[in-house]
This record gives structure tokens, C-alpha cells and sequence, in this order.
């Protein structure tokens, strides 16, 4: 064990984050802490480094053990370049490096029993340094910091020079190079370009010390992690494996604690009610098993409530109209900066129904594309044209198409003047905006806030071709996966800018992949994409010049014949769901049936029937026996 946590509680004020949070985390485990944004997840971490007091619980760590703490935000004071800021993280490598330096230069003046004495010395000190790989660890500080996104050029610069980013990218490096017994990362992949994660999944994966991470990406964790802590109800829930089996496993656990917090009302409405009826009676028999039956009652142990999903937004995404066949055509597209030259002849087509994600390194000009295509910013060369009948709903990742003096009622109502009062509210409500919220000025929204509210407006945009830049940005996992449910049944045309690879996965049945070479296509989902990316691809971008014509055929003639593939899939899981659901309905009725046989069994006029007490037995035993059969079932789905 490297780390136990027992039975933390937190509160700001009044308000309780969360409570009774305990669990150990073992030598070599990584897991994820996970929950909706502002359930504690950093706080949490906070608290386990010292950083925040605890009211109340315990954090120990194994004896000698260290730790390394990534905070979301990096204000580091240091006057230095970045190399030296990373290459001093190890002192103890670095000290032992000058005794042995110095050692050799002592081996020359030495004789005879000294020198025997040195050379044992020496023999010891070199063997721990070969422990720690300090021959390698100049290349290790290198090779990290150009994983994470720095080139030699960046080595020299100072802090000063750095932007937000760059600085959380400078510290993840510093963290990394000390290699502790224990990682807690929060949120560590916010700055990363898509290159740079990949690389820290692939060291992490490695990483011989345990990993603590924070993370809002659920592809990353599903590739990191092979357990979750899921903090839900002020409450930590404890799952084994990846992501994906977490909510797998969580779904069951919900449906399971609200089948047994129903069950158990009704048993409490029942005894309520027998109790009633027994003091009704006003005999001094029946009032005593009235007041046997209460303490009985009292002595319960009463479940909570499970958590509600009220508090999701309710997002639907429909089109008013029926765009052509052809919706998008882009040709020779071509835009610079200055000197700076983002991409030249960029080309490629959408077709109605289309769903497409462009993805690529950050800063290779992704988001300038959508801006042209909207008409936001003009390209230097090349045409843009949209086809009949389309009409357009814009998602700005930078938010920068909203008055910041309107309130949100007032952006809503502006945005559609025949929109009444109620219905500007309902809409407001089904983004999680209610009461006196409606009244907030643009300006005085979080990131998160005006995420939500540029989403309400696309729902009521009625758009046959959304355009969405970074939508996932800000949301919590819960309302990421609100949004891939309404874009799976949107009926319109999709192109989107995105670095939520799981969101890609889930939404997109083609990847336009823009590189500094050109722009290469594949006619699947992200997993498609790495897996045929590795035939045509190496480190990020295509192999040459030379081969860049020849591999993009190949690879798009092959996309070709796994669609039809691909599409015979999807159609089968979506099969496999319906049948998950149907047996999730048999259950719900089953155990309705149950209860309301537990209630017959308590009927005083059948608990002296013994013909209809065998009865309900038989029946009850078969129900139950019905029951195991279905659960069964059921996990075979999960």
C-alpha cells in the first residue's frame, strides 16, 4: 500500500463537497478519480497533498514514500530556462554524478590502500547511480519534455516567456523526470495536442510508480487506468477497471440502488400503514404489536436517496429543413500569418448526413478552417462552397459571437425575437439555468456557463449543418454524453473540430486528420483511425513526401471496403441495446410483482391461509428464480 485515505469530509461554508470518503491505493495502481464538475475531484487531491485541510478523516502515506503533485494551474517563480527548471528535479542523480566525477579525478593522486578504499567507494556509489539509470538521464529530460509538445528551441526560454499551458506542460515534465512512488495528476492532458497524449499514455503506462489521475478525457482513462473512483452523492464509489467498465458497472449499480430504495419505501409505506391500522383497533394487544412493529421500524436502516439525473441538461437536435445532396466543398484552401503559413492546399467535400471530425496537432490551424467556412475570417487562397438549401449552426469554441452586456435571457430572446417568455425560460431551465440565473450578464459566465448557453442556442437553431468547434470543452462527462447522444440522433450533416477522442469515437463515421504535410482522410471512427493510421503513418505524420499520394489511397480504397463492415456493426449494437432495455423493463416489473407479494404475505386474513400461503410461496420462489435468469442475462450486455 502507498497511500490510504479514511474517511475524509470537506465542506466550504456550510456546504458539504463530500463525506466518509475512504480508500487505499496500492504500489504500481493507477486509478482515476472521477465525478461532475464541482463534485470535490480537486479538492480531494488537494486535501490528500496537504494542500486543503480535511474536517475530518485521515491521509497516511507508506513510510518513505514520496509523491508528485500536478495542479490544473502552474504559477511556478523561476528564473531559470526550462531545461534547467526539469534537468534539477533529481538532485540525489545529479550529486551523485559530481562524486563520481570527482572520485575519478582523485583515482590519479591515490596509492595503495586510499586508492583501494576509493575504488570500493566508488564501485558502491556507481552501482546506486546505475539503480536510478543516471547514465541515461540527461536523454530522459530531453525525451520527456519533447513528448510533451517542446522542441530543443523551447529548452532556453524562461517561464516568463511561457503562456498558461506551457508552464502546467513545463511542470507535468519536472514531475515526470522526478519519477515518485506515487503520481496525482489533475487534469494533466488540458494543453496536450493529441501527439503528446498519446506519448504520456504510453509513459504512464509504463510508469513504474502508482498513478493517481483527475481527467475529464475518457479515452485517455479508458487507455490509463484499471480502476475508478467515482465521487457521486458526496460519496466515494469504488469500481474496478477502465472507464468503459466503470459505467458499465455504475448503470447496474444505479438501477440496482433505485430498485432497493423503492422497495424499501414501499416496505416502510406498508409498516406505516399496518401500524396505523393496528392502533386503530384501540385494543391493548394490538397497540402493543402496533408499538413492536414501530421499533422495528425505527431500528431500520433507512437507504438515500440515489442520486437524481434531474440535474442534466435535456439537449435535442433536430433539422428544420432538407439540405441538398452536396453540403460542403472546399478547394486549395490555403491561410497564413504573418510568415507563419498554417496549411496550403486544403481540400475536401461533405455530403448530406455526413459526420465528420477534423482533428490535428494544436496550432495547425483546425479551428482557422471552421472560422473560413463561416465566413469569420478570409483564407489567402481557395474556395469555399456550401451547397442548396444549407443552412449553418456555428458552436465557437472561444464564445466570441455573444454580446458580454445582454443577460442570457435577453442573448436568448435576441437570438429568437418569436420565442415567448416561457419558452425562452424552458430552454434556459433545460440547460441547467433556472430562477435568478436567467438574469446573469454574458460577461460574468464561467467557460462552462457559456458552453451551455451556445448549446441551447444551436438546439433551437433548427441547422441542417452544425459546425462545432471543441464543443465538449468545459462540460462535465455526464453532459458530454448527453451531447454524443443527441449528435447520434441529430438528422442533419455534422463537421466538428474535437480533441475528446472518445467523444470522436462515439459521434464521427469520418476523420479528416490535417497534419503539416496535408490532409489525410479515413472513412471510420478514432478507432479506425489508429488502427490503419499505423499501416500509413509514422510519428504523427505521413512517412514522406514521396509516399504521402500512394498511403492515402490505400488507405481510403481500404476505409472503402470496412464501411459497409463498419455500418453492419453500429446497426447490431444498437440491436443489443434494445435487448439490454427489454430485459431492464422484465426486471422492473418482476420486482414490482414481488413487492406486491412481500405485501400480501403481511395481509393478517392470508397469513392464516396456509393453501394461499403456499401458493404465494410457489409464485414468489419462481418470480425470484425469473429474477437470477434476467440479471444473468443482463450482464452478458454490460
Amino acid at each position: 500500500m502507498i497511500l490510504s485515505v479514511a474517511n475524509l469530509q470537506k465542506a466550504f461554508g456550510e456546504e458539504v463537497i463530500f463525506t466518509d470518503v475512504s480508500f487505499q491505493v496500492q504500489e504500481h495502481e493507477k486509478l482515476a478519480i472521477v465525478g461532475n464538475n464541482g463534485c470535490g475531484k480537486s479538492t480531494l487531491l488537494k486535501v490528500i497533498v496537504g494542500q486543503e485541510p480535511s474536517d475530518r478523516g485521515s491521509v497516511v502515506f507508506a513510510k518513505d514514500s514520496t509523491y508528485g503533485y500536478l495542479a490544473q494551474y502552474q504559477d511556478a517563480d523561476y528564473k531559470g530556462s526550462i531545461w534547467d527548471y526539469v534537468y534539477h528535479a533529481r538532485e540525489d542523480i545529479l550529486e551523485m554524478e559530481r562524486m563520481l566525477r570527482g572520485m575519478e579525478a582523485d583515482m590519479t593522486t591515490k596509492t595503495g590502500a586510499e586508492l583501494e578504499q576509493l575504488m570500493e567507494s566508488y564501485h558502491n556509489l556507481s552501482h546506486r547511480f546505475s539503480l536510478l539509470e543516471g547514465e541515461s538521464y540527461e536523454s530522459r529530460v530531453t525525451g520527456i519534455l519533447k513528448g510533451l509538445g517542446f522542441v530543443e528551441e523551447d529548452f532556453s526560454k524562461t517561464m516568463a516567456e511561457l503562456s498558461g499551458g506551457q508552464k502546467t506542460r513545463v511542470a507535468l515534465s519536472r514531475l515526470l523526470v522526478s519519477s515518485p512512488d506515487l503520481l496525482l495528476l489533475d487534469e494533466p492532458i488540458n494543453h496536450l495536442d493529441l501527439r503528446s497524449i498519446e506519448w504520456l499514455e504510453n509513459f504512464l503506462l509504463n510508469y513504474k510508480g502508482a498513478v493517481m489521475i483527475v481527467a475529464h478525457d475518457r479515452y485517455f482513462l479508458d487507455r490509463t487506468v484499471q480502476r475508478v473512483i467515482d465521487l457521486s452523492g458526496k460519496k466515494a464509489h469504488d469500481y474496478k477497471g477502465n472507464y468503459s467498465a466503470f459505467m458499465q458497472q455504475k448503470d447496474l449499480f444505479m438501477l440496482t440502488q433505485q430498485r432497493e430504495y423503492e422497495k424499501q419505501q414501499k416496505k416502510i409505506a406498508h409498516e406505516e400503514a399496518v401500524i396505523e391500522k393496528l392502533q386503530s383497533f384501540n385494543r391493548e394487544k394490538s397497540i402493543r404489536r402496533a408499538e413492536s412493529r414501530k421499533k422495528l421500524l425505527d431500528k431500520m436502516e433507512v437507504m438515500d436517496k440515489p442520486v437524481s439525473e434531474d440535474t442534466q441538461m435535456n439537449l435535442t437536435l433536430s433539422a428544420l429543413s432538407t439540405s441538398g445532396k452536396d453540403v460542403l466543398s472546399v478547394s486549395g484552401l490555403a491561410k497564413s500569418f504573418g510568415d507563419r503559413q498554417l496549411f496550403s492546399d486544403v481540400s475536401f467535400e461533405i455530403k448530406r448526413g455526413d459526420r465528420v471530425a477534423l482533428i490535428g496537432d494544436n496550432g495547425i490551424g483546425k479551428s482557422t478552417i471552421l472560422k473560413i467556412i463561416n465566413g469569420l475570417i478570409p483564407a489567402d487562397r481557395g474556395v469555399v462552397k456550401l451547397g442548396t438549401g444549407v443552412t449553418i449552426g456555428y458552436y465557437d469554441q472561444e464564445q466570441q459571437l455573444f454580446d458580454e452586456d445582454k443577460t442570457l435571457f435577453e442573448e436568448m430572446q435576441d437570438t429568437y425575437p418569436n420565442m415567448d417568455n416561457t419558452r425562452v425560460r424552458n430552454t434556459l431551465a433545460a440547460f441547467l439555468f433556472t430562477g435568478e440565473d436567467v438574469y446573469k450578464k454574458i460577461r460574468d459566465l464561467s467557460g462552462g456557463e457559456r458552453g451551455r448557453i451556445s448549446l441551447a442556442k444551436l438546439m433551437l437553431s433548427g441547422a441542417n449543418f452544425l459546425i462545432l468547434d471543441e464543443p465538449t470543452n468545459h462540460l462535465d462527462m455526464e453532459s458530454k454524453e448527453i451531447l454524443e447522444h443527441a449528435l447520434q440522433g441529430y438528422d442533419g450533416t455534422l463537421l466538428y473540430v474535437s480533441h475528446d477522442r472518445y467523444f470522436v469515437n462515439q459521434t464521427a463515421e469520418r476523420i479528416l486528420d490535417l497534419t503539416s504535410l496535408g490532409l489525410a482522410e479515413y472513412l471510420g471512427n478514432y478507432d479506425y483511425y489508429l488502427q490503419k493510421r499505423e499501416t500509413i503513418r509514422t510519428d504523427f505524420g505521413l512517412a514522406n513526401d514521396a509516399k504521402k499520394t500512394e498511403e492515402t489511397a490505400v488507405s481510403e480504397a481500404s476505409g472503402k471496403m470496412d464501411w459497409k463492415e463498419q455500418k453492419a456493426r453500429q446497426a447490431a449494437q444498437r440491436k443489443l441495446d434494445r435487448a439490454r432495455e427489454q430485459i431492464e423493463e422484465k426486471i422492473e416489473a418482476l420486482e414490482e410483482k414481488l413487492s406486491e407479494l412481500d405485501a400480501a404475505f403481511l395481509d393478517p386474513e392470508i397469513a392464516t391461509n396456509s393453501a394461499k400461503l403456499n401458493e404465494l410461496g410457489r409464485e414468489h420462489q419462481k418470480i425470484q428464480t425469473e429474477l437470477e435468469e434476467l440479471y444473468e442475462e443482463w450482464e452478458t450486455f454490460a
